[in-house]
């Protein structure tokens, strides 16, 4: 029996942020019913990260929305507020992700729907919160990316703002209203009362962000110095970055520079005894590294890194890495086999309980399919 079974969920939400939280909710057993559209359905059907189609929808539609129920519905039609209120009374947990001022229009607002189902579990994504000047702004990833200043701590100094290359705000916003709506269930369990769960995706961004952005609060606004060499973290010393070796690249971690000097027989490192200087002068020992270390491959120097218990790694392509007994043994890969009969390969859950890895045949619902399991009386 996995967790969550026993809990429906309705999911009013589209994109990715919103449904990336309902599939993990659907991963741990819970009941996950789509509420789309009765024409076009969740925009990300036809929302493309590449030319893959599954089907007639995106790859991207198809991963995110796996493992659920579906139904279409208009909610903006007065003769659809019947059916609605059906779905209500069978849901533990519904979510959303409009922009504010929608769901209240359509009477789907925590205040509306709480008051003829007080024990509902709310889940709710914005962008930048349900009040203030931002409220009303497109809560976009690469947006909320732009203004958390995230964008800031990648690249080398002498590069422009760089976002990383995944939607980290949508995803990280899912995992934190998940984890919001799990806690909530919990304390319905213990009281009887539901409860109003919200994230912003600019809150999430910034909670990812709470290590260096911690620093910068108590250390008198210095903002974080890009390393000009091999940039890996604005605030951590020599030699923490990439770099290329004669036939690839090589990530080295924390390590003291006269221990890395002497394993890889770079003496110009020994200059550096004074710990102050790794971060002082951190480009400057970064630079001499980096142009040590291309007269060797990467498996020599893993080759005297490794023994020595240093903290460092291959850099893989998603190629390599499937290839490698490590990625096997974790068996994080599940075939799911749409309506239609087509296989794809994607990522399980990542949460294993009791030795169990959650996996599901389950594909992603066509616009209105269980519409006569859920809707006709």
């Amino acid at each position: 029996m996995k967790p969550l079974e026993g809990i429906t969920v309705l999911d009013f939400s589209q994109f990715l942020s919103a449904p990336s939280a309902t599939m993990r909710l659907a991963d741990l057993g819970a009941r996950v019913i789509k509420v789309e559209r009765p024409d076009s359905g969740d925009i990300c059907r036809t929302l493309y990260v590449s030319n893959l189609k599954i089907e007639e929808d995106s790859s991207l539609f198809h991963s995110i929305n796996r493992n659920k129920d579906g139904v279409s519905l208009d909610l903006k039609n007065p003769d659809c507020r019947e059916d609605l209120e059906n779905l209500l009374s069978l849901a533990d947990v519904m979510v959303v992700n409009f922009r504010p001022g929608v769901a209240k229009r359509l009477g789907l607002d925590y205040t509306s729907v709480s008051a003829g189902h007080p024990q509902i579990v709310y889940g709710e994504i914005t962008g930048y919160g349900t009040a203030g000047p931002w409220s009303s702004r497109p809560g976009q990833d690469l947006l909320v990316q732009s203004l958390s200043g995230l964008a800031w701590l990648n690249g080398n100094q002498d590069q422009p703002p760089t976002p990383m290359g995944l939607s980290v705000a949508d995803l990280f916003a899912g995992q934190h209203l998940a984890q919001g709506i799990l806690a909530a269930l919990i304390k319905r369990a213990a009281c009887g009362e539901g409860s109003y769960v919200h994230v912003s995706m600019l809150e999430s961004v910034m909670d990812m962000q709470f290590e260096v952005f911690t620093t910068w609060l108590n250390d008198g606004h210095q903002p974080p110095l890009r390393s000009a060499v091999n940039n890996a973290n604005g605030y951590i010393n020599a030699p923490y970055g990439i770099y290329r070796t004669a036939d690839g690249y090589i990530a080295i971690a924390m390590v003291p520079i006269t221990t890395l000097g002497q394993l890889v027989n770079c003496d110009a490192l020994a200059a550096y005894t004074d710990p102050e200087t790794w971060c002082s002068r951190r480009d400057e020992i970064k630079a001499v590294l980096a142009e040590h270390l291309l007269t060797g491959t990467t498996a020599h120097w893993l080759s005297l890194l490794e023994p020595a218990d240093v903290w460092c790694s291959d850099v893989f392509t998603w190629e390599r890495l499937f290839e490698t007994d490590g990625f096997k043994e974790l068996d994080i890969l599940q075939t799911v086999r749409t309506r239609g009969g087509t296989e794809f390969t994607t990522t399980r859950c990542p949460i294993t309980i009791d030795g169990e890895h959650y996996k599901s045949e389950k594909p992603a619902p066509r616009i209105g399919q269980d519409n006569r399991i859920y809707l006709e009386n």
